[in-house]
Formats: structure tokens, C-alpha cells, sequence
């Protein structure tokens, strides 16, 4: 008997990827054989670097990773799950108000999708004051960010000012 492998996607705006999505990727490999890193848009959200920019940093972060692909999602992320045949998505959770948001996102999406599961990978605690707006507000003031990205995202965003 065959065994079917395990996917999961793990969707977000990435505004800049930072060391703790890598984190999440990381440990959700430990629970699944393959991870779709999904880079999605908001209309309520202003970005400062691309959809295309976000997906070449993930890209180049996890190109050692075989078992990490990075797409782009077009619209809904129940359209995506359903059209792939995929149930399975991971979030991470770094503070309280955070499951806040991902509690109503999640229950939202089971009522378009009933199939739909949301596996929670709690931060490890050194990421845990971490996050993508902090980064950009560094970047912003040419701050310090290599404790906060992997090396990889910070030379895009060192190169990326030198144009």
C-alpha cells in the first residue's frame, strides 16, 4: 500500500519573509512531507515590496528545502485548497491577539470550506516579539535586520536599495 504524502500550504503576505516563517516551515516539515508557501495579496494591506519580490525572497530562503515550493495565490485561499485537492493549512501564532485573528480567519474559511483544517505551530519563544512590520520599520530607518531575516532576505533587500 502506498502511502499518500502529507501537503500542507502555509499562506501569508510575507512583508519581508522573516527568520520566524522560516522557523514555521521548518517544523511543519517535521509533520508533513511537503509545504506549499503561498504568497498572497490584500486590498487592505500596503506593501512595500512586490507579490513577485516577496515570492524571490521565500524562494531564495528556502531554495535548500526540496520540500518547500512557493506559489502565488491568485484570490480566495479556499478556491486555491479546493482546486488542488489540499486540506491542510499551517499558521503560526506568536502572541495571544494573534489567535484572535487566526480563530476568526479559520472558522471563516471551514464555513467555504467545510474539509478545510488549520494546524497552529506556536513560535518558538525567541520569535515570539517578531514580526514583518517591525522589519519595515527598520528597513524604513536603515536598521540593523540581519537578526530578524535569514541572510539570504537581507542581501535581497541590500540589493534592492542599491538600484
Amino acid at each position: 500500500m502506498s502511502k499518500k504524502e502529507k501537503i500542507a500550504v502555509y499562506p501569508g503576505s510575507f512583508d519581508p519573509p522573516t527568520l520566524g516563517h522560516l522557523d514555521v516551515i521548518k517544523r511543519a516539515l517535521e509533520i508533513f512531507d511537503r509545504i506549499i508557501v503561498l504568497v498572497s495579496d490584500s486590498k487592505n494591506k500596503n506593501y512595500m515590496f512586490s507579490k513577485e519580490e516577496r515570492s524571490k525572497m521565500i524562494k531564495e530562503m528556502v531554495k535548500d528545502i526540496k520540500e518547500v515550493s512557493v506559489e502565488s495565490l491568485p484570490g480566495l485561499l479556499v478556491d486555491y485548497l479546493k482546486k488542488n485537492k489540499i486540506r491542510t493549512v499551517i499558521r503560526g501564532l506568536r502572541i495571544t491577539s494573534d489567535f484572535d485573528y487566526e480563530f476568526q480567519m479559520s472558522s471563516f474559511n471551514r464555513v467555504l470550506y467545510p474539509n478545510i483544517e488549520t494546524i497552529y505551530i506556536i513560535s518558538d519563544i525567541k520569535y515570539t516579539l517578531l514580526s514583518s512590520s517591525l522589519v519595515r520599520e527598520l528597513i524604513l530607518n536603515k536598521g540593523d535586520i540581519s537578526k530578524f531575516v535569514p541572510p539570504e532576505v537581507e542581501k535581497f533587500i541590500k540589493n534592492r536599495g542599491e538600484r
